[in-house]
């Protein structure tokens, strides 16, 4: 089948289009003919040599897909040879065919369309395991997102919204502030033109944010920390702005605030699978009413797959990128 390789690791350069095996199903997994695959941010960090898989997962890159099975293990239930599906990966999904574990495997959410459903299961599952299952937000809170305009900044903003919390998120432009507001933010900030900290303080009069979703890591450390509402919720799932920070335990302490710090790849089957069971049943339903969507900038065909990258890279995406095949 045909499939991504990398020539090495480094920048779009190394990335290609070559013939691998077609994946046999495991007893318990399913093979899905690809149709759309997502792109995200981790696949940048495992093409640049940082982010490899975990033991026993396709080397391919590619974290979600949308398509049809075409073939069932033998101790597999509830899925046939045609159904149309999306699916959460630890590897494989820039091919033609990718093994999936059956726990790890969604229908299409009515009236959604096979190709935009492969920008669902990396962004849903990540922002409803930390915001809903770890950070438990309620009803009535305030959720800050950093990066409202990306896959898992919108899906946030639309899923926070839809369950009655106030949002706030940092963009880098204007155009991303009002396609944020467009979402359902309540407060867009322009880190790159004003102080986003200051802002949050004035925007909460004082009162801070009762869950933070971070993918920056390290640089926004502290000030996520002062942003903190009493018994606040910070939620830290990527590094883009380094790995090691100084954390003020007095202010955490009076704050009594918490710092959690997850990741979704590494998780075991059984682990994603209880994400993916919660996702079907509180956000499927969402979808299918229209009252969250899938927001896609662009699609790409696989034999442009460097140019889906170079568009990630480049930070002005509004939403999730996909490959198509």
């Amino acid at each position: 089948m045909r499939a991504v390789v990398c020539d090495g690791a480094g920048g779009i350069d190394v990335l290609g289009i070559g013939e691998i095996p077609d994946p046999q199903p495991a007893v318990d997994e399913v093979v899905i003919d690809v149709v759309a695959a997502g792109v995200n941010r981790a696949d940048l960090l495992q093409r640049q040599g940082f982010y490899p898989p975990p033991p026993g997962a396709p080397g391919t890159i590619g974290l979600e897909v949308s398509g049809r099975i075409s073939a069932v293990g033998s101790e597999v239930g509830g899925w046939s040879v045609g159904d149309e599906c999306c699916a959460l990966l630890a590897g494989g999904g820039y091919a033609e065919k990718v093994a999936v574990p059956a726990p790890q495997v969604m229908p299409v959410p009515d009236g959604l369309d096979l190709v935009s459903a492969a920008a669902l299961p990396e962004v849903v599952a990540t922002v409803w395991s930390n915001v809903f299952m770890s950070a438990h937000l309620k009803a009535g809170e305030t959720l800050l997102v950093h990066g409202g305009s990306s896959g898992i900044g919108t899906m946030a903003i639309q899923l926070a919204v839809a369950h009655g919390a106030r949002v706030l998120t940092t963009v880098g432009s204007k155009e991303k502030m009002a396609f944020c507001t467009r979402l359902g933010a309540d407060v867009a900030i322009n880190y790159k033109e004003a102080e986003w900290a200051s802002v949050v303080n004035e925007a909460t009069k004082g009162a801070g944010a009762d869950v933070i979703l971070d993918i920056m890591g390290a640089k926004y450390l502290p000030d996520n920390v002062k942003s903190l509402a009493y018994d606040g919720r910070l939620v830290v799932i990527g590094m883009q702005g380094g790995a090691k920070g100084e954390l003020d335990l007095g202010r955490l302490l009076s704050r009594r605030g918490s710092v959690i710090a997850t990741g979704l790849r590494f998780r075991s089957v059984a682990d994603k699978g209880r994400i993916i069971d919660e996702v079907v049943g509180h956000v499927w339903p969402l979808v299918a009413e229209k009252k969250v969507r899938p927001v896609v900038h662009s699609t790409f065909p696989l034999a442009e797959v460097a140019k889906a990258h170079q568009t990630l890279e480049q930070s002005t995406q509004l939403g999730k990128v996909l490959l198509t095949l």
